[in-house]
């Protein structure tokens, strides 16, 4: 799989390959830092910091974006209209628990667990649905991801 994804980014500035794989919702930092420490041999920090750059530039670009654009195709397209109803529903089922449990925390928790179909893009997602204030939902998301990047280099580099 890592090679399809460097296949794509061949030509590619490392940093901005490692930026652009960490805005990806499926592969986010969990991917990026790896690949960028591992395979473009960046250093630890510069590997760290465009990961964490890259999922946090698509987290906020999901907050500020998500409902003007869900509510532009929902009102136009009525087969986006069951997408985002079922993805909202999707999401609060997944967040609720923890939304009530920790209330605003819950988005810094989801943002920092560096496991497959949670992470920053959830937290955002969870921030949107439970309309957590973005003065709120920016720090708590910036953090959690800062502790998700630490979290996966300090594995990366364990089990070089």
């Amino acid at each position: 799989m890592h090679e399809i994804i460097i296949s794509w980014f061949a030509g590619f500035p490392k940093e901005l390959a490692t930026f652009i794989i960490a805005a990806i919702p499926i592969t986010e930092l969990r991917a990026a830092l790896p690949l960028a420490y591992k395979v473009y041999g960046l250093s630890a920090f510069s590997a760290w910091f465009w990961s964490v750059a890259g999922t946090y530039v698509a987290m906020v670009a999901i907050l500020f974006l998500l409902n003007p654009v869900a509510t532009f195709l929902s009102k136009h397209i009525s087969l986006f209209e069951k997408f985002f109803a079922w993805l909202f529903e999707h999401t609060r089922k997944r967040a609720n628990g923890k939304m009530e449990k920790y209330g605003e925390w819950a988005l810094f928790i989801l943002a920092a667990t560096p496991v497959p179909f949670v992470g920053g893009m959830t937290g955002a997602l969870a921030a949107f649905v439970f309309n957590v204030p973005y003065r709120k939902s920016i720090p708590l998301l910036l953090l959690g991801t800062m502790l998700s990047g630490i979290i996966v280099l300090y594995l990366t580099i364990s089990f070089s």
